[in-house]
């Protein structure tokens, strides 16, 4: 069985990373008008709202401050200094303090 996975996963790698470099080999040196390059920017915060919020506050269904605390959090300090790695290590450490506190 295991014989089968590694194609199986080469080709799964390579069907993810052909979407991501095709438009870089093929654009690279085109000029993005600017309204394309800020709606651009806006799908990442975008998808990672949709994705990420929904499981949040179903996480802790019984304690949704705690919740709340947590994304308040990565709003706020993501608003204002930005990054992605600092904001979500912060709320989950703003979270477990906050059902620490309300356990």
């Amino acid at each position: 069985m295991t014989d089968n996975l590694i194609p199986l996963i080469l080709g799964m790698a390579a069907v993810t990373y052909g979407p991501r470099l095709l438009p870089f080999l093929f654009f690279s040196n085109t000029k993005i008008p600017r309204r394309v390059d800020a709606f651009l920017k806006c799908i990442p915060v975008a998808a990672i709202g949709a994705l990420i919020i929904p499981g949040v506050m179903t996480a802790t269904p019984q304690f949704p401050q705690a919740a709340l605390l947590g994304i308040g959090f990565t709003a706020v300090y993501g608003w204002f200094k930005g990054g992605i790695i600092v904001p979500v290590l912060g709320s989950v450490g703003v979270t477990y303090l906050a059902l620490a506190g309300l356990g």
